[in-house]
C-alpha cells in the first residue's frame, strides 16, 4: 500500500490535527500519541506485522499507529473508547480501506467472534500504545477471557514493562510478572525516550514489549484461580514472609497449620519470602494448599 498524508508519525502533522479538531486530551483516558517514526517502525517490526495479518488495535488515538500498522497488515480493526476521536478517526484514516474503527471499551468487544469473522478463526495479534494506568487490567483482561491471541505487542511505562519480563530475586518481581509469563513469553523490544510522546501531564519512559501467548502453558495447576490468589497475598506485603502474607490473606482461608505444612512441604524454610518463589513453585504450592480449600 502506498504511504498517504498526511503520515501522523511527523510532529508537526500531529499538532496540525489536534489544532483542526480542536482536542483536548482526557485524563480519565491516559491518552498520549506517538510522535515519533523510528519508534512507531519499532512497534511495527517488534510485532512481526506482514501482508497476511489481522490486527486489532487498542487505543489508535488520531489513528497514528493505525497507518502504520495498515500499511504493513492485510487488515486493522482499531478499538477506541473515547467518541470524541472517532470523527478524528475517520478522517485521518477515510484513505485506509484495510482499517475498521470500533467505538468502545476493548474488554467489552467479542474478539473472539471478531477473530471467527475476520481471520478464519485463527488467533490474532493484538498491538497498542496503551493508557500507563489501564495497561494491567487490559492484558489480563486478554489473557483470562481466553481471546484467541497470537501476540500482544505494546507500548508500556518502562517500569511496567521491566517488571513483565523479570524473574524472582527482582526488586521489580511480582504478581504482574508471574500472570504474565504464565500465559505468555515477554520479549523486550526496547525503551523509549519520553519525547516520543505527546500527552497531558509528565512525561516518562517508555519501551516495547512483545508478549507471544503460549500455546500450552509452562506450568500445570490444579486450581488456575487459587493460584492467583496466592500469588497476589504474596506480594500484597513484600516484607512479610510467605507463611504471614498468606495467613493473613483476606482471600484466603488457611489455617497457620496448613500454611506451614505446605510451604515445608515445598522443601522452603519458615522465613521464605514470595518473592524468590519461581511460577513453578506457586504451582505446587497452590496444589498442596488446594485439597484445604473451604466450601
Amino acid at each position: 500500500m502506498e504511504k498517504v498524508k498526511p503520515w501522523l508519525g511527523e510532529p508537526q502533522n500531529t499538532i496540525a490535527v489536534l489544532q483542526k479538531y480542536g482536542f483536548v486530551f482526557q485524563k480519565k483516558y491516559g491518552q498520549n500519541f506517538l510522535i515519533d517514526p523510528h519508534v512507531l517502525d519499532k512497534i511495527v517490526a517488534a510485532a512481526g506485522i506482514g501482508p497476511d495479518d489481522f490486527v486489532v488495535e487498542i487505543g489508535p488515538g488520531i489513528g497514528t499507529l493505525t497507518q502504520y500498522l495498515a500499511y504493513a497488515a492485510r487488515s486493522v480493526c482499531a478499538v477506541e473508547i473515547d467518541k470524541n476521536l472517532i470523527p478524528i478517526l475517520e478522517d485521518t484514516l477515510s484513505d485506509y480501506d484495510n482499517v475498521e474503527v470500533i467505538n468502545n471499551d476493548v474488554l467489552k468487544v467479542d474478539l473472539a467472534a471478531l477473530a471467527k469473522e475476520k481471520n478464519n478463526g485463527r488467533p490474532i495479534k493484538v498491538v497498542a500504545n496503551l493508557p500507563y494506568y489501564i495497561t494491567t487490567p487490559i492484558i489480563m483482561g486478554l489473557f483470562e477471557n481466553e481471546v484467541p491471541v497470537e501476540s500482544i505487542t505494546v507500548m508500556v511505562q518502562k517500569e511496567v514493562a521491566d517488571r513483565m519480563q523479570t524473574g524472582p530475586g527482582n526488586k521489580d518481581y511480582g504478581a504482574l510478572s508471574l500472570a504474565v509469563q504464565y500465559y505468555a513469553d515477554p520479549v523486550y523490544c526496547g525503551k523509549c525516550f519520553a519525547e516520543t510522546v505527546l500527552c497531558r501531564g509528565p512525561k516518562v519512559g517508555s519501551a516495547v514489549i512483545r508478549l507471544t501467548c503460549h500455546q500450552e502453558k509452562p506450568v500445570q495447576v490444579q486450581d488456575e484461580k487459587l493460584m492467583f490468589n496466592i500469588i497476589r497475598a504474596s506480594f500484597n506485603q513484600r516484607r512479610k514472609t510467605l507463611a504471614n502474607g498468606l495467613k493473613n490473606a483476606a482471600t484466603l482461608d488457611f489455617t497457620k497449620e496448613e500454611v506451614e505444612a505446605a510451604i515445608d512441604a515445598l522443601g522452603k524454610g519458615a522465613s521464605v519470602r514470595g518473592e524468590t518463589l519461581t511460577l513453578e513453585e506457586f504451582a505446587r504450592l497452590s496444589d498442596l494448599l488446594s485439597p484445604y480449600k473451604k466450601g
